[in-house]
């Protein structure tokens, strides 16, 4: 088929080359792709036939980055991903520079990976601002969870909320390192005047894993608790997120 005489629509599914078939997928003789590209095409009609669940982690990294390397060998270098990172949220999850290392992945490769983090924080962000937080804790917890896990050091982010409890802003107020990221109490007032927010739901993340809350902790929760209610503003809670869980302040009757 010409250029000239492509259906309507072709010109766009061909910016996807790994999710549609191309010049590369080479037709054998009984009507199916052979080699490699038979081996894509198996897996794009299971993905859509059977649906996501069906593609074990390794796959899904495969699909994920033939379509931004339509000429390489993935699946070695899918399985090299999760040698090193152990599950398909780490991967996605892992710093730029050291998904950088892996021979073959390149600018592309990586792009696509932060790419799949980034629509899925997305989404969890946009569900979690559809509704008041409060209502949608589940979602929240599942929201930061994704957000900071995965994270090599400290973080310290803030989500203002506005009268209904709706969220206005995320933010990171404070990278630091493995075990501390600076917060200041002076500054989340200062960002909650400015954005009109009435109460905050502070967060932070322990890279060991473990959410257990340190001394230090508990000080500076107390004390952007004092500072807030000063001006008006309640702190609903803090959260820390851990590997694969989280502790509410909350809920462990660390917040008065």
């Amino acid at each position: 088929m010409s250029r000239a005489s492509k259906p309507t629509g072709l010109a766009e599914l061909s910016l996807l080359p790994g999710l549609v078939p191309g010049p590369m997928d080479v037709v054998g003789p009984v009507g199916g792709a052979v080699g490699g590209d038979g081996h894509r095409q198996r897996m794009r009609q299971r993905l859509l036939t059977a649906g996501p669940e069906s593609l074990a982690d390794h796959e899904m990294l495969e699909m994920v980055l033939f379509i931004a390397l339509p000429r390489r060998d993935t699946k070695l270098i899918a399985r090299e991903l999760l040698a090193r990172f152990r599950s398909f949220g780490s991967v996605v999850g892992a710093p730029v520079t050291e998904l950088m290392c892996i021979d073959g992945l390149g600018e592309a490769g990586v792009a696509a990976l932060k790419l799949v983090q980034a629509a899925a924080l997305r989404m969890l962000r946009h569900e979690v601002a559809a509704q008041p937080v409060l209502s949608t804790w589940d979602r929240l917890t599942d929201y930061l969870t994704a957000s900071m896990q995965h994270e090599r050091t400290e973080q310290f982010r803030v989500l203002f909320l506005d009268g209904r409890n709706k969220l206005i802003a995320d933010e990171v107020q404070g990278r630091g390192t493995i075990n501390h990221a600076p917060a200041y109490p002076r500054e989340v007032v200062r960002r909650c005047l400015e954005l009109h927010a009435t109460a905050v739901i502070l967060a932070h993340n322990h890279p060991s894993g473990e959410p257990a809350p340190s001394r230090e902790d508990v000080v500076l929760t107390q004390e952007i608790a004092r500072a807030a209610a000063m001006m008006g503003i309640t702190v609903h809670d803090h959260i820390i997120v851990g590997r694969g869980k989280w502790l509410s302040f909350r809920v462990e009757k660390l917040l008065t």
